[in-house]
Formats: C-alpha cells, sequence, structure tokens
C-alpha cells in the first residue's frame, strides 16, 4: 500500500515537471510561489525570584504552490511542511508541530465561473507523536500512522484567484495506519488488526488567499466530508487558517491555527482511556525570519 501511495504521488510530480518543460513561451500561464518561516524563542533564568524554567522552542514551515492556467484548464498543486520541537526545564525535547499536506486540484472550465472538478488531498507526519504521562510516555502516531489519502470528482466555483469553492458528491477516502501496533489497537477509527479504513460519501472545500492589508496575508483552507455508509450526520472537519504579517523583507509575524473534528478518532485522556471524538485545535505564533517568493 505504501508503494502505491508513494508512485501515485511520484506521478503527479513527475506530471508537474513535464508541464513544467514546456517551451519558454508557456511559461506564462504557470504561477509558482511560497512562504519559508523560521521562528525561535528562548527563556533563560538565573536566581530568578519569581519562579519559572528555562526553555526554548523552534518551529518551522514552508508552503509552497504551482498553479497552471491555460484557456479552459485551471490545475492547482500546495505542498504545506511544517515541523516544531520545544524544550522547557528537565523534560526531553519535545515535538509541537509535524504535517505534511499535498493538495491537487484539476478543473476542467464549463462556464466563466464554473469548473468541472477533480481533487486529491494526501495528509500525513514525518516522526511518531507521544502522550506524555506525569512519568513516562507512549507513541500515540508515526509516519503514515495515520495517513490520509482523499480523491473527489465535483463542481468547483471560481469567481476569481483568491477564491474557489468545490461541491464533491462523489468522494473517498481512505485512511491508512502502517503501525502493527497502532493498527492493532484499533487506531484512527481502522478495525483491530487492520491497516486501512476507507470511506465513501461526499466533500465540500473551500479555499482563500488574500492581502487583506498592507504586508498582511491572510490563507485559510475548509475541508469537509461525510460518509455515506456510516453516520452521514457526523461531518468530518478540517480547517486550516495561516496569517503572515509582514515587518521588512526578511522579518515577519505568522499565525498558524489548525482545528480537526473526526468522528473516527478517539479521545484518549491522561491515563491512557480513550473516550468519543472531540474537536481538535492547534495554534502556533512565532515571529521570525520569513521569505517568500
Amino acid at each position: 500500500m505504501i508503494r502505491k501511495i508513494t508512485f501515485l504521488i511520484a506521478f503527479v510530480f513527475v506530471g508537474l515537471l513535464l508541464y513544467a518543460q514546456e517551451p519558454a513561451d508557456s511559461l506564462q500561464y504557470w504561477k509558482f510561489n511560497g512562504t519559508t518561516a523560521l521562528n525561535f524563542t528562548q527563556v533563560s533564568l538565573t536566581n530568578w525570584a519569581a519562579g519559572g524554567e528555562n526553555s526554548y522552542a523552534l518551529n518551522g514551515l514552508i508552503n509552497l504552490s504551482l498553479n497552471y492556467s491555460k484557456d479552459k484548464n485551471d490545475w492547482l498543486n500546495t505542498l504545506n511542511l511544517g515541523y516544531g520541537l520545544q524544550k522547557q526545564g528537565e523534560q526531553d525535547v519535545r515535538k509541537t508541530d509535524d504535517q505534511i499536506d499535498f493538495l491537487s486540484k484539476y478543473g476542467r472550465k464549463v462556464s466563466k465561473s464554473f469548473f468541472i472538478s477533480a481533487m486529491l488531498n494526501f495528509k500525513t507526519q514525518f516522526t511518531e507523536g507521544l502522550k506524555y504521562d506525569a512519568d513516562t510516555s507512549y507513541v500515540i502516531s508515526k509516519f503514515m500512522a495515520p495517513a490520509y489519502l482523499q480523491g473527489a470528482l465535483g463542481m468547483e466555483y471560481k469567481p476569481s484567484e483568491v477564491f474557489y469553492a468545490v461541491l464533491s458528491p462523489v468522494a473517498g477516502k481512505l485512511t491508512l495506519v502502517m503501525d502493527d501496533t497502532l493498527s492493532a489497537k484499533g487506531a484512527f477509527g481502522v478495525e483491530a488488526g487492520e491497516k486501512t479504513r476507507l470511506e465513501l460519501g461526499g466533500a465540500a472545500s473551500i479555499g482563500f488567499k488574500k492581502d487583506i492589508m498592507k504586508n498582511v496575508n491572510f490563507n485559510t483552507t475548509l475541508g469537509l466530508f461525510s460518509n455515506y455508509l456510516e453516520n452521514a450526520q457526523n461531518v468530518d472537519v478540517d480547517w486550516k487558517v495561516f496569517i503572515n504579517m509582514k515587518i521588512n523583507d526578511v522579518l515577519s509575524a505568522n499565525l498558524n491555527t489548525h482545528l480537526i473534528y473526526d468522528d473516527d478518532i478517539a479521545y484518549i485522556d491522561d491515563k491512557g482511556v480513550a473516550g468519543g471524538a472531540r474537536v481538535q485545535f492547534k495554534e502556533v505564533f512565532g515571529v521570525g525570519l520569513t521569505y517568500k517568493f
């Protein structure tokens, strides 16, 4: 299964390279841009009467996009990578952010603002994630455990370059848990002992990206998915917001939030006991070096 996923992603990237090798006069139809940011914070205390602990945190992100638009064809590709680490006091270094998110969306224009659309989205993480108790920790996630591959067919409304909305009555979502220990526990909605879970349903996605004021760029995506075969009323939600505030050519402040609700992901409390699904929320704010191209 991993080979199939790797082949599929490689196939998409090869397709991008082949398109990018068009004659020079056709490069006008391509747009490539991206943002990289590296944020670092540190607290150092010596004989500090008010108390506290030494700490440092490092967080990096890369957001890339490659878009092709010509005649009736519109092809959007994005790759978002993020990773963060933190050390506080005598604690070991802990992970604060970890994401790999690739999206490829193709549209064929049928009218001024409407397209027939096909979308492919792949998500996973780089390294293992740990759940920390008072004196111990245990693994709750790894690379490809989980991983999500979602495909959808539908209609897209795109009135401008800054906004799109896609409604897909035909969609599939494949959850992969390629770790024996986690799959044996039935993590992330797979049956205990199984490594994959296939859901068939409908999906919707919305994207908006624009400079909302001078030196402030707002970028948000919202993804919704409903499984027709089981609990169709429980809609999975994946909502990301990225705000980049430019200070000068190299310094900026950025705010990154991620809200998830997945009915198949059980909440694990501090005692390691699994409960029902809950809203997951992550927020990362930093000031540091940023380069846009």
